[in-house]
This record gives structure tokens, sequence and C-alpha cells, in this order.
């Protein structure tokens, strides 16, 4: 049952790209050409969502797979004047 959804999925993915591609084909060149300036601009704007944002993700991966860099952030946390009400949302 399993193998029948697996040749369908397939079997879709292949139909929608033979579709896009009958589309794309069907561009004229100034089209194809705005297109792919338009897919140029977003994705260098999503290289630099992702160039700005990844010092974050290693942070974030750092902090969940190695114990040591928890305990550095928590023993700055608590070395903060922070209040007593606050440490509560933490």
């Amino acid at each position: 049952m399993d193998s029948q959804s697996v040749v369908t999925k397939n079997g879709f993915v292949e139909k929608t790209k033979a579709n896009f591609e009958s589309v794309w084909s069907n561009l004229s060149q100034s089209q194809q050409s705005i297109l792919k300036k338009i897919w140029q601009v977003l994705t260098y704007k999503w290289q630099w969502q992702i160039a700005l944002n990844s010092p974050f993700l290693i942070i974030w991966i750092l902090d969940k797979n190695i114990p040591a860099v928890h305990e550095f952030y928590m023993q700055i946390l608590q070395s903060l004047p922070i209040p007593e009400w606050v440490y509560s949302f933490m």
C-alpha cells in the first residue's frame, strides 16, 4: 500500500514538473528573462537572510548540542542584575 502512495506522489511530481517545463517553454524570451531576473532578486534576498541569521543558528545548534555552552549562558544570565519575577519567564 505504501508503494502505491510513493508511485502516486512520484507521478504527481513528474506531472507537475512536466507542466512547469511546458509553461516555461511556451514563454517568450523576454518573459523568460524577466522571470529569471525576478528569481535572481528573490534568491539574492534569501542569501542575505541566511547569511544574517547563520550566527544565531550556529549559537542555537551549539546551545542544543554542547551542555557547556548552555551552562555558560546560564551563568551569564545569573550574573546579570535581573529582577526575580523575570526568572519565572526563563
